[in-house]
């Protein structure tokens, strides 16, 4: 057993199995030159005993050896772990045995002779995969040992850390509180979590969107009303505000809220009072308020937009909700949690969320935040289609786009078919005569359904 690079700060670990001195010497410092740490054997035996869960690490080796040969090492390397990486490299007269090893499980196989810098882009990309593949049980793993907040509101990045402490330390107050965020962030989420840890956890969490209601409505809504107060007012009707009495009150988009009804909760933060429309006597409330925006309240309230008074009011204690762009490091937790979730609504079986999918959802910019994010998930766990929204996706694209997609899926599979035919079915030259890897024609392949026979 050779090792190389020893000391190095390597670009990761590699397993190279081959009993041909030259070409095993050939790969090991065409790995090395690519920073890697490199540990070469003439056969099977102490191979893989550093491998298992936890090693981030890719196996190389030939398919046909004395004794072990490449497809038992694949073998032993998978009842180690079935997310390990392994490289078959093979004679052209064992392609077919190294295809079928794919369907297998095999990571990528590459044919003799071969250019250096084939295998180590096979390697980078299967070091890549392993990464993503022990992040994401690292995240699985983070889930199960999160407590009820963390749980609840999901992150292990700065912003998200600060945020749990803030609402912890907020909850045990009475204090109102302003919540900044913007449209599907997560507010109302906050909002029921400085509920839930609050000593008013065991009073109602009303929420009412005043942007969703109509002017005519949100004062009956929010005060209640006497029989005959109004047309229509048949009968008495309790208002939120009084039916959150000893709870918690939640006020999204409290920046619709019409001026005149700004007035009367202002009058009602200050006395913890409320007047039912069409009554004379006040009804003394114990009430905590949470109103969120996703406006600047400071700036419309200086152009007029809202009361400055009342903005003053609210702005006691403030929370920002911090946009999931600028907490990319959470997202695949996150995604996992919401597959997780989807899977279990819907009666399904658990769902893998793959080392490629992760990186798809890492480099989605997210413009509509977490809600965004898991409708993402939801249609992943539902197998209907992919991550962004349907203007983005060619699942998601309607009429024409579709049809264009299923016309260039027909001309790139004729043209592998026709290139395949004309190298007498050589993958190797068919892939070089194409300008593509031999993992992008493998890929494709399978997608078209074509034999590599």
């Amino acid at each position: 057993m050779t090792t190389g690079n020893e000391g190095h700060r390597s670009a990761g670990q590699v397993v190279l199995i081959d009993d041909e001195e030259h070409l095993r010497t050939a790969c090991r410092q065409a790995l090395e030159l690519a920073d890697m740490t490199v540990e070469s054997f003439e056969n099977a035996e102490g191979a893989l005993d550093r491998a298992g869960r936890s090693w981030p690490g890719v196996i190389v080796t030939d398919i046909k050896m004395p004794g072990s040969g490449g497809l038992e090492v694949m073998a032993r390397a998978q009842a180690l772990d079935p997310e390990l990486p392994v490289i078959l490299i093979t004679g052209h007269g064992d392609v077919p045995m190294a295809v079928a090893a794919m369907r297998d499980g095999a990571y990528d196989f590459i044919e003799k002779p071969f250019a250096s810098e084939i295998l180590v882009d096979a390697v980078r990309r299967a070091l890549e995969t392993r990464r993503l593949v022990l992040e994401n049980r690292a995240l699985r793993r983070a889930l199960g040992e999160a407590n009820d907040l963390e749980q609840r509101l999901i992150g292990r990045t700065p912003e998200m850390i600060r945020m749990r402490e803030a609402i912890a330390d907020f909850a045990a107050t009475d204090a109102d509180i302003l919540i900044f965020g913007e449209t599907g962030a997560g507010k109302e989420l906050v909002a029921r979590s400085l509920h839930d840890f609050s000593p008013r956890k065991s009073g109602r969490f009303v929420a009412i969107n005043c942007g969703a209601l109509p002017d005519t409505m949100i004062e009956s809504e929010l005060f209640g009303h006497e029989a005959g107060a109004f047309t229509g007012a048949v009968k008495k009707r309790v208002g939120r505000i009084q039916h959150a009495d000893g709870g918690t009150l939640f006020l999204d988009e409290i920046e619709s809220m019409p001026t005149d009804l700004q007035i009367k909760l202002l009058r009602v933060l200050q006395d913890r009072k409320v007047v039912p429309l069409g009554a004379n006597d006040e009804l003394a409330v114990d009430v905590r308020v949470l109103a969120a925006t996703k406006e600047d309240l400071n700036a419309l309230s200086n152009s007029g937009g809202f009361r400055k008074d009342l903005y003053y009011r609210l702005d006691v204690l403030t929370l920002n909700v911090p946009p999931l762009r600028s907490r990319r490091d959470d997202i695949p937790l996150l995604f996992q949690q919401f597959v997780n979730q989807a899977c279990d609504r819907f009666k399904k079986p658990p769902v893998t969320v793959t080392p490629d999918k992760l990186s798809e959802v890492m480099r989605h910019d997210w413009p509509g935040n977490v809600r965004e994010l898991q409708n993402a998930a939801l249609r992943h766990a539902l197998g209907a289609g992919g991550t962004a929204g349907p203007e983005e996706t060619q699942e998601g694209t309607a009429g024409p786009a579709r049809g264009l997609a299923a016309q260039m899926d027909a001309v790139e599979k004729r043209l592998i078919e026709t290139t395949l035919a004309e190298q007498g079915n050589s993958l190797k030259q068919t892939y070089e005569s194409l300008g593509i890897s031999r993992k992008t024609l493998y890929d494709k392949m399978k997608k078209h359904g074509i034999s590599a026979d």
